[in-house]
């Protein structure tokens, strides 16, 4: 049986689900109290979000919240001055919103192979895509786990190349001890359902260089300088083309109490995480999809293994209500992205693309949940 006949599981009181979103239970009253006031779109609680994720995350860049991670990724691939025929190297195994933003943009894609451990972004594959046209590398953090930063540094420092990180996996996530959002010239974040804590849906924009603030909030909102028009200043110019990309109260809201909850969040997922790999460790059929570079510090959003019968333990694990899927897949067999594939070879990701599955990691999966999968999975790990 294909993964591709598995619905969705139903929510039951028996069952581990594979996703399930955080919500704090301060929400609920202070969206209500939001709701009786005067601001239900972008105002007071998005600075306030904005400013908590900035001292979280990383005090030296500009903050920029969105609607999506996708409004982010847009607004990084403009912010970098991306014009139509230019090059950008980009990981062939992520969601599709990583790259899609770039075919609004007449951008010419390079997709780059993954690393059969990480299935992070393959820093061999990069260096052979790069010609005098390529003028970015996006990276995603797969699952939570860094990307190797001091190459993609290095390799874009001597070819003049903006990098940008795609971190809607990888909030909390850090790198020989700086906070993933603070590394790149762009890092994008997702706040997405089922992401580590959400707001509904919603996004952050991390920049480097601080000039770009006020530009990035001008595309934000349709180019127009909100600033000055809340000051009365309401005949603006608009002299950039701008998106509805903005973050509501409502969602801010969310995103703020969920941030006093971060800590617990994440040390939670983290000791899931931990016995995973635990229990997984004596046994040679299963490959989890990590390193033990002690210069990354994993954000803990997906765990990730690699059997050879991962159908099997699919529905095997689904007959014990135990939700499981591959959550991403590459995006070269899409139809959309046809015209950057023809002719190119992605070993590792050819290897891979049968063969990984994601396991439950949540608020709601405890220890004991955790071993349990971790028995099924090697009793039937062939």
């Amino acid at each position: 049986m294909s993964f591709k006949e598995l619905p969705i599981m139903k929510e039951q009181n028996k069952g581990v689900l594979l996703f399930y979103p955080y919500v704090s239970k301060k929400s609920a009253g202070n969206i209500k109290e939001k709701l009786a006031g005067r601001w239900l779109g972008q105002g007071p609680s998005v600075d306030k979000f904005e400013n908590d994720f900035r001292k979280k995350f990383c005090k030296n860049q500009a903050v920029v919240a969105t609607g999506s991670g996708t409004d982010s990724l847009h607004l990084a691939y403009i912010l970098a001055g991306l014009k139509p025929g230019d090059e950008v190297i980009t990981t062939v195994f992520t969601c599709t919103a990583t790259n899609i933003p770039l075919l609004y943009m007449g951008i010419k894609i390079k997709f780059a192979d993954i690393e059969r451990d990480t299935m992070n972004i393959s820093i061999k594959s990069v260096k052979k895509l790069i010609t005098k046209k390529t003028k970015a590398i996006v990276c995603v953090h797969y699952g939570g786990l860094p990307c190797e930063m001091n190459d993609l540094l290095k390799i874009s420092k001597k070819n003049n190349l903006v990098l940008i990180e795609d971190a809607a996996h990888a909030i909390g996530a850090k790198y020989s001890g700086k906070s993933i959002g603070s590394i790149g010239d762009f890092t994008t974040f997702s706040f997405q359902a089922i992401k580590h804590f959400t707001t509904g849906d919603g996004g952050m924009l991390t920049i480097k260089n601080k000039k770009l603030e006020n530009k990035a909030k001008r595309i934000r909102w349709f180019g127009i300088d909100r600033k000055g028009k809340q000051k009365g200043t309401w005949k603006n110019d608009v002299h950039e083309i701008g998106y509805k990309y903005q973050m509501t109260d409502i969602a801010a809201t969310m995103g703020i109490d969920s941030l006093r909850e971060f800590k617990k969040i994440i040390t939670h997922r983290k000791k899931i995480y931990k016995v995973y790999l635990k229990e997984f460790s004596n046994n040679n059929k299963v490959k989890c999809i990590h390193d033990n570079d002690k210069k990354k510090e994993h954000g803990a959003w997906l765990f990730t293994i690699c059997v050879k019968n991962k159908d099997f333990i699919q529905k095997k694990l689904r007959e014990h209500k135990i939700e499981t899927n591959q959550v991403h897949f590459r995006n070269d067999k899409y139809s959309i992205f046809k015209k950057f594939v023809k002719g190119k070879k992605f070993p590792n990701m050819d290897y891979l693309e049968n063969k990984y599955l994601v396991l439950p990691l949540h608020h709601k999966v405890s220890l004991t949940d955790a071993k349990f999968i971790s028995m099924l999975v090697n009793k039937y790990a062939k």
